[in-house]
């Protein structure tokens, strides 16, 4: 088949990991042209919840193109959680909802759900910091998060 779609010139549709590679590269641009240092640390992801917190409102940046914008946050805040811990991402390409449930498996075992994750910030505010979620995972807070938290 492969063969065959590379003679007519079909175009293979991009995995959900190679999605989630575009987005990550493509929200961390934008967030340093808006001014938001967006470096890949854990601290960057202070200036996630700065961005939430200026972003979310009427005329914000995420009044527009709002599940593309959550997607890439997501793939960046779990771009940070492997590189701060190690890990991998776990994907389904055959799951209808797949963008919403890609989830980071942590070297410690944990899962984690961070495209749910941002979305849950945008919705409740503060009370869903992306910031102290991270950190808590450096923590006795992993073990909470293996346990089925998303």
């Amino acid at each position: 088949m492969r063969f065959l779609d590379a003679l007519f010139g079909k175009k293979k549709r991009p995995t959900l990991l190679e999605d989630l590679a575009t987005a990550r590269d493509w929200i961390a641009e934008a967030l340093i042209f808006s001014g938001y240092q967006a470096d890949h640390t854990l601290e960057s992801l202070r200036e996630i919840d700065r961005f939430f917190e200026e972003q979310s409102g009427p005329g914000g940046l995420l009044s527009q193109q709002r599940g593309q914008r959550l997607f890439g946050l997501g793939a960046y805040i779990g771009d940070v959680l492997i590189r701060t811990y190690g890990g991998h991402w776990v994907t389904d390409d055959q799951d209808p909802q797949g963008e919403l449930n890609v989830a980071v498996q942590l070297d410690n075992g944990s899962m984690v759900w961070p495209v749910q994750r941002a979305m849950k910030r945008y919705q409740n505010g503060p009370d869903d910091g992306i910031y102290l979620y991270g950190a808590a995972l450096g923590s006795h807070g992993a073990h909470a998060q293996n346990q089925g938290s998303k």
